[in-house]
């Protein structure tokens, strides 16, 4: 196998480690009791239940309060989302990475044993 294949498996390997990476560093901050308390609990679950409630609060009827109010929800479900897509990508990069590196250390066998 040439070095081309190898070099090519190596910067896949590398891309998804920094795909690992950043879902260890989402894991760190779900932990973090700070974090936890200001996004996990204010933010998705009281600023949400928040936002939800005064859809049907009569003085929220208008068109733009309306909308100022489903922009809300819809910036916390982004969020979320982009937490779900991160921790989504870092699992399928750390089956990358085991794999890669599999068919690396076997294509590199090969090349020891065909000098």
């Amino acid at each position: 196998m040439s070095n081309e294949a190898i070099n090519a498996i190596e910067r896949d390997i590398k891309e998804a480690r920094k795909h690992v990476e950043l879902g260890d560093s989402l894991e760190r901050l779900l932990n973090n009791r700070d974090f936890k308390k200001v996004i996990v609990e204010g933010y998705f679950e009281k600023e949400a239940a928040r936002l939800v409630h005064l859809k049907a609060d009569p003085n929220f009827q208008t068109a733009e309060k309306q909308k100022t109010l489903l922009d809300g929800i819809t910036a916390i479900g982004g969020l979320s989302q982009y937490f779900i897509t991160v921790k989504q990508l870092a699992s399928s990069a750390a089956n990358t990475v085991a794999s890669g590196e599999a068919v690396r250390e076997e294509l590199l066998a090969e090349d020891l044993s065909n000098d």
